[in-house]
Parts: structure tokens; sequence; C-alpha cells
């Protein structure tokens, strides 16, 4: 049976690579680290990209005992960024050139067993390299490292190399799977006689299925693996795994009517119900290694007219994410990868990610298995196109990419396209025919910029970028491809149309949020277009040529440290779960131009909002009042500020309170310069008919509408759900200030590496509001089992920061203070178990 062993621990890093590092004499100055590792921490904004483009070099000492004699040795990195050489005693083993894929090395024959090894390694994380996505200026940064985790697989002389795992059919829920043996001698053995050429007996595959982490395994059949390289179905089935020597069997598991598995689940966005699949190698009645496959029951298909997610039509609804966090670049744990999964389904209330632009962390893949998050994943690139060896690269990456992520259900399209590059027909039919080949269940995708462009893949994915605020959220199908028979996806909108920082005045970001509700309005309104994802989950840093001269690209409905702006609420109120309701405006009206209010939204996901003014009901807004019909949660407009006072306190008649109200709200809305014509007719008629003056309507508005020279505004809003107040905001002048910090988890544990907890800090008034205009210092102080990741203090932007603190390998407790000028600090317990 196989051993793990994890190598994430006791590496040591230089920044200056050199051929001595590989020796067992080396003698040089290592600095310790652990993995994942960045080659250069960053500051939050404003450095310059050359930082961490460097041939920087690590370090490790191998002890492989005697009795892994005869056993085979592979090691693996999950990601390196970019290019990288493995030395083992001074001889390079292996290397790589991708910086967003994993890959082994065979290590058989070469572990002097019984002795420590050296094991080192070259990462080369400068952008000059020829491969993706490198050759021209990129829109993020590709930071540098071993920035995911290495292990060590010790195997009998025969492994389970590779299980591919589909449902083949829904109604009937069949299984099947593709297996790779790796082998280095599977029919030919000595005898104890020494006689030579006995055969050995076949090797066997036995599988057994189960739910998910649910009761015992049933076993649902077996079959002999046998290696005829020459027959057209070794060669068909060797084709499935990039055409490599190996062992290939293929099995059918049929689910249904097995009484141990009870009714099969489908796994779908609501009940993302996930399966596992255990398979063992065996030759004779030998266990030589077993492997557990998680897999869905699904059937997940583009059609012209949208998207189908077993047999139902889904419209997508999503955001782009990047794998970057401040100050560590790609270098965050597990605990990380997971919570910016859980955000985009329980914050953000999505339905699907694009992993832009490269595949990202198994560990957030496999948390959005278990969420039941959809996802588009692709080839590493951004625009440009290389040279020969450059696409022979390209392509090796579309393979290791499927051959490495093809088991998880989440995952419903592969962009076998460079993001947003030009028409390349040879270059793209290789990398379509190989997605295809390497998976048949699944359809391709190639994200373009271009209207009309080559079509190889399954589904016109395009990047739609024609809302400017003020004209249509999205173009018809029909403008954007030739082919109106194949499917459309909009896989980015917004984004750099309309970049928008935390502490932007109001009214900017209150169109940035309505930006993306229009272009989700106007997506929702086409039968034909399959979905959308906005540009982007958050904030992250890009080069010099991109960004707003910080190093950073505003284009986030969150800040880098996945605090929500205002434009998060707009995908938050679209799911069901958590309620939610969050007011566009603080209603301090010396945050508008001339104090005139505009117009006011209630992002929420309530039946309706009451509003109440000083305490006094106004006005109660009905889900179907929304001028957003095709969302499942469309924005509420605020237009009255003045209710029914007229008529109860200033003795109005219902004709002439209708009319004075309608003038009064409008001005609010508009200001006096800017009124609309009925408005200025609706103005004569009160002055001719009910003898009104200038004079009284501005008492009139500044008593109910305006707040100007009177004492300030208090506002009430009470989020309706199914006849309860399931939620309530209060808007009024603040007196406190109080510092709000949430770390995603406090119990951190060591597994095979650190845990780390991010933090998210906000300054709030006593009612919980965001406190936008507070750029005041905080300051972080750690004590215990912990170390703080990133400076000890830091500015508040937009009322908002974070940090980050991460175990040291210590069991115990760690503690983590927050203060801030004119509140009080904040202490955080943490618990540490290793």
């Amino acid at each position: 049976m196989r051993i793990r062993v994890y190598l994430d621990d006791r590496w040591g890093f230089t920044e200056q690579f050199t051929e001595e590092l590989t020796a067992k004499e080396y003698a040089g100055d290592l600095r310790e680290v652990r993995l994942p590792h960045t080659c250069k921490e960053t500051p939050l904004h404003y450095f310059d990209e050359s930082i961490y483009q460097m041939v920087s070099g690590y370090r490790r000492i191998l002890n492989a005992p005697k009795d892994w004699e005869g056993k085979r040795i592979v090691l693996t990195f999950d990601g390196v960024g970019h290019a990288c050489r493995v030395f083992l005693n001074g001889e390079q083993v292996g290397e790589h050139h991708c910086g967003y894929t994993a890959f082994h090395v065979e290590l058989t024959g070469k572990l002097r067993l019984g002795e420590e090894n050296v094991l080192a390694v070259e990462v080369d994380s400068r952008e000059t390299l020829n491969e993706p996505p490198f050759g021209f200026v990129i829109d993020y940064m590709t930071f540098g490292g071993i920035y995911r985790d290495a292990d060590l697989d010790v195997y009998e002389e025969a492994y389970l190399e590779d299980v591919f795992v589909s449902t083949v059919q829904i109604t009937g829920h069949r299984v099947r799977s593709r297996v790779k043996i790796n082998s280095q001698d599977p029919f030919m053995q000595h005898s104890e006689s020494g006689s030579q050429n006995e055969e050995k007996p076949a090797y066997v595959i036995r599988q057994f299925l189960r739910k998910k982490d649910q009761g015992e395994y049933v076993y649902v059949g077996e079959k002999k693996a046998t290696s005829d390289a020459d027959s057209e179905k070794t060669k068909k089935r060797a084709s499935r795994f990039g055409g490599e020597d190996g062992i290939f069997c293929a099995t059918d598991v049929d689910a249904d009517g097995r009484e141990e598995l009870g009714e099969i689940e489908l796994w779908d966005i609501d009940h993302p119900a996930l399966y596992q699949l255990k398979t063992q190698l065996f030759q004779g009645e030998r266990l030589l290694d077993e492997r557990i496959d998680a897999f869905g029951f699904r059937s997940a298909k583009f059609r012209r007219d949208g998207f189908y997610l077993n047999g139902k039509k889904v419209k997508i609804r999503g955001l782009n994410r990047h794998q970057s966090y401040p100050y560590v670049g790609y270098a965050a744990p597990k605990s990380l990868q997971v919570n910016d999964a859980e955000i985009l389904k329980y914050e953000l209330g999505v339905n699907a990610v694009r992993t832009s632009h490269y595949p990202q962390s198994h560990y957030f893949l496999d948390r959005c298995d278990e969420l039941g998050l959809l996802v588009f994943t692709e080839m590493p690139g951004w625009q440009h196109i290389g040279d020969a060896a450059w696409k022979d690269q390209a392509v090796r990456n579309v393979q290791d990419m499927i051959l490495q992520y093809r088991n998880h259900p989440s995952i419903i399209i592969w962009g076998v396209r460079i993001n947003e590059s030009v028409d390349d027909d040879e270059f793209y039919a290789r990398t379509n025919a190989l997605a295809h080949r390497l998976d048949p269940t699944r359809q391709t995708g190639g994200v373009r910029a271009i209207k009309k462009s080559h079509l190889l893949e399954d589904v016109y994915t395009y990047n739609e970028f024609v809302h400017e605020g003020n004209n249509r959220g999205c173009e018809p199908k029909k403008v954007v491809t030739s082919d109106v028979t194949k499917p459309y996806l909009i896989t980015e909108h917004n984004g750099h149309m309309f970049p928008t920082k935390a502490y932007d005045n109001e009214d900017k970001r209150v169109e940035h949020a309505l930006r993306h509700a229009n272009v989700m309005e106007a997506v929702g309104a086409q039968e034909d277009i399959a979905g959308c994802f906005g540009w982007c989950m958050f904030d992250y840093n890009t080069h010099k040529d991109f960004g707003s001269g910080d190093r950073i690209c505003y284009h986030g409905v969150m800040d880098a440290f996945r605090n929500p702006k205002l434009a998060a609420a707009v995908y938050a109120s679209q799911q069901d779960e958590t309620p939610v309701l969050v007011p566009s405006s603080s209603m301090d009206i010396g945050e508008h131009p001339g104090c005139n209010r505009g117009l006011t939204y209630l992002f929420t996901n309530a039946d309706s909002v009451k509003m109440y003014k000083n305490g006094e009901f106004v006005r109660e807004y009905q889900a179907n009042d929304t001028p957003y019909p095709n969302l499942p949660h469309g924005p509420l407009v605020v237009d009255d500020f003045v209710g029914d006072v007229l008529e109860t306190k200033e003795g109005m008649k219902p004709s002439q309170a209708r009319d004075v109200k309608k003038l009064l709200n409008t001005v609010a809305r508009v200001g006096l310069n800017k009124l609309p014509m009925d408005a200025k007719l609706t103005a004569a008629k009160l002055i001719a008919v009910d003898h009104m003056d200038f004079d009284q309507a501005t008492v009139l508005y500044n008593k109910y509408v305006g707040d100007w020279g009177g004492t300030s505004t208090a506002y009430r809003f009470d989020a309706i759900k199914s006849g309860k107040v399931v939620k309530t905001v209060e808007k009024q002048p603040m007196h406190a200030m109080a510092l709000s910090c949430k770390a995603d988890h406090a119990e951190l544990v060591e597994d095979q590496t650190y845990d780390m907890a991010a933090i998210r800090i906000e300054m709030q008034d006593e009612f919980g509001n965001l406190l936008s205009f507070c750029n005041d210092p905080v300051t972080f102080e750690v004590s215990g089992e912990i170390e703080l990741v990133g400076p000890g203090i830091v500015s508040l932007q937009g009322g908002m920061t974070g940090c980050y603190v991460r175990t040291i390998g210590k069991s115990g407790t760690g503690k983590l203070t927050v203060k801030a000028l004119g509140c009080s600090e904040v202490t955080m317990d943490f618990t540490v178990r290793t």
C-alpha cells in the first residue's frame, strides 16, 4: 500500500539559486521556510513587480529508510511559479514549465536508501520565460515560489496512477471509470527456484462505492487489467491519459438497485450530493494500492438556449476569481482556499465561479464540489500567443489541467483558448481536440474579447464590456457570434469599465453596484445567453501597465481582503438562505452634489422593506416594485421620503398632498434646476389652484425631505420575509466608532503544514454601519503560538482593511490585538492544534 510523506516543512530558502545548493556539502546560509511559500512577501500596494522576479532556490534533506527498497517513489509539487528544475544529490531529476499545474518526479532508484539525500529546487519566477502566460504585459501579478503543497508517495512496484470517474448517464446512474496503472515490469518475474519468465498473476481492479463520508463502502465489481499495447482498445484508453505508457482498464458500474446505497442523489447547485469511488489494485490476492475519488452524478450541458444542469435550465450568475492574497501572493494554505469558495457561495450568493486565468488550488475546487458552485476553469494565459515552443507548452498545460482536474463535478466547461487572444485556428484546433479526447464528458469554450471570431469550441465564451452605465446591459447573442445555434456565455463584464475603490464617493459606489445589476438584468432577459461572470470577486495586485498606479486593480466587488464593497450586495441579495438588506446610501445629504439625494436603492432578498423616518412609518416597498424584473431579487428604488404626513400632519386634501409629495420627492432626487416638465406643471398647478408659494414649499421641503438646517434625521429599514422582520438597518448620525474584527476561523489546525486565518476589519458606527471615509491607522500585535503575516500597522481604506495570522508549528493559544484611534481595542483569541 502507498505511503504519503508530506514535504511542506523544513525547507531552506535563498533568493539566489546556485548549483552549490544542490550538493550535500553546501554550507551557505538559508532561511527556514514552510510551504506554501512565496519567494517574496510584498506590500499591499505601490511596489515594483520586479521584486518577486528572481531565480530562487529551495533545499530540503530527505531521509529515505532502507525498507523503501523495491518501492516506487514519486515526488509531487502541486504548484511552483513558474519554471523549475529539481535536483537530487546534485543530479537534475526533473523540470516543469508551468506555474499553475502539478508535476511529478520519479525518484525510484535515485534515492540513497538509509542515507540523507539533498533535494533542491531551482525556481525561476522571471517574466521573461518563454511559456504561458508570459511574452507580453499581463493584467495580474504572477507571484513566484513553491506556493502549493509538496509530498512524496511511496508505492509498491505497481500503483494506480490515475482514475478518471464520470457519470455516463443520469437515468440509470452508471459510473464509468478509466484506470491507469503504472507498472515497471507487469508480466514477468523470477520464481523462488530462480527460473525466469514465470507469469505474474493478472492485475485486478476492485471497486467500491458509497455516499461521501457516509457508511460503509459497497462492493460494485472487479475487472482484470490487461496490457496489449498494440490493440486499438488499449490505444484508445491510453489516449484518454495523454497517450502515455501504462496499463489501462475500463470499468462500468450500475449504481441503481443497490439497496446499501439507497436512492441515488444528483449533484446540483442546491444539493451537491457527492459519492466516493474506492479503487483497489490487486495482483492475485495481494493488495498493491488503493485510492478514493470523489465525484457527483450530474449532467452539465450548454445548449443554444442556455445552460442545463441535470436537464434543468440554470442561469449562470458568477464572478471571476484570481488566486492571489495581500502580502503572500499565491502562497495560501487550504483554509484560505476553502474560505474563498465559502465567501462566493454564502456571502456573495453566486452559483458559479471562473478561475481566471489558470487552474487553481484543488482545495478551492474541492470546496466548490461540496458547496455546489459551478466552475469554469481555463488554460494559463492572458492575450499573448508565443512561438512554436510556447504553443507546445500551452498544449501540455491543457493536458495537465484536464488530467489533474477532470474528476471535479463542479467543473462544467474547459477553457482551451488563451484569454482574450486573437484567432489562431491551428493552435486552437489542437487544444480543442485534446480537451475532447481527454474528457469527452465536458464541453469546451475559448474566452475572447472579439465579436464574430472563429468558433472551434463548443461554446462561444466572450468578455462583454458594452455597458457604460446609461446604455444596454449586454448585446444580443446574434450581434456577438455568427453561429447562433451554438451556446453563448458571457465570461466577464464591468471590471475595467468602472473601477471603484472602497473609499470612492457614494455616488460612484452606487453606480458601480448598479452596473453589475444592469448587466445581470439584461442577461436575465435574454433567453439564449447562458449567463454571465462579473469581473471580479476582489481587488488584486497587477502590473504597472494596469490598475490605478498603485499596482492594484480596483475591479472587485470586494477589496483585496475580501471586505464587501456596495456592489457585493447586488450579488449577495440574489440568494435566499441569508437575509440581506443593504441601503445604497448613508442617508447623508451632504454626500451628494447640491445636497440632492438622487436615487437610493435597497439591495435585499426580502419580500418587502418598511421604511421609517424619525420613528414614523413612511412606506413599504414590495419586492415586485423593482425595476429589475429579470433578477431573482432586484434592487428596490426608494423614491418617497414623505409618506402620508402631508395629510395627517399638514391637513392637506388628498389631491394636494399627492401633488406636493410628488414635487418634493422629485426636487430631492434631481434638484430645482433640473426639474422635468411634468414636475414644473405640477408646481404651476399648486401655485394657481392651491395657492401655495415658494416659501411654503421650501418649509415643507426642509421639514420632510431636505433635512437641511434642522435636527438630523434617523432612518430605519425593516426587511420583511414571510410576515416577519428578518433584518433591520438604522441610518443616523454616528456618535461612536467601533472596530469590527471577524476571523474566518479561530481554531487553527496544523495538518501537513501551517494553518492561516483571515481577519476582516471594518470601522463601524454604533449601529453597525460602515464608516466609509475613515482611513485611520490600525495596529496589530500578536502573542502566543501564532505570527502576524504582513505589516504591524496599516491604514483603513474605505473604513476597511484586514490581516492574517499563521501558526508556527506549536500547539497552544494565540492572541491578536487590534487597535485604532478613537475606539476600544479588540482582542481575538485563537487556539492552535498540531
